[in-house]
């Protein structure tokens, strides 16, 4: 069973977070349609304690989150996410770095789709890959979001 929640006090307005019993499945700006219409409105322990972490985030006293996720996706997004994992608090990569560290250097514009369809966002810190040139590229949750969270990161390291 999934269940989903919505919190509207955060840093960057509303977000969405669902889970299954075990891990969390989504952390969006807007309604999951993958979850929303299947998911149980209910605020379970793994749900509260990832707004937790998340308002830990951004009032910078975490660095790290340290909750069971299962985003859903092919087998290269998935290593995308996992590489996304491992970019340090305060530091970017581009989409080139990204797609050679998942094992497809010449895959940045799959990277690119993979950043796109990142369902736990924040979390799994898609907001930390920019253009080869440093330039800010598109962010689910907006430019402004994205540079926000990446202006809290590097004042915070």
């Amino acid at each position: 069973m999934i269940y989903g929640f919505h919190y509207d006090q955060t840093p960057v307005g509303r977000l969405y977070i669902a889970a299954d019993e075990y891990a969390l499945k989504a952390v969006s700006f807007q309604d999951n349609p993958k979850y929303s219409g299947m998911a149980v409105e209910t605020e379970t322990p793994l749900i509260h304690q990832a707004y937790k972490q998340l308002c830990e985030f951004f009032n910078a006293k975490r660095k790290e989150f340290t909750l069971p996720l299962a985003p859903e996706g092919t087998d290269f997004q998935k290593r995308v996410w996992q590489t996304l994992g491992h970019i340090p608090y305060g530091e970017t990569r581009s989409y080139k770095q990204i797609a050679t560290e998942a094992g497809s250097p010449r895959g940045y514009r799959a990277v690119g789709l993979a950043n796109n369809r990142n369902p736990i966002a924040i979390i799994i810190p898609c907001h930390r890959v920019i253009g080869c040139n440093g330039s800010m590229t598109g962010y689910a949750g907006g430019l402004k979001i994205k540079e926000m969270l990446l202006k809290l990161e590097k004042e915070n390291v």
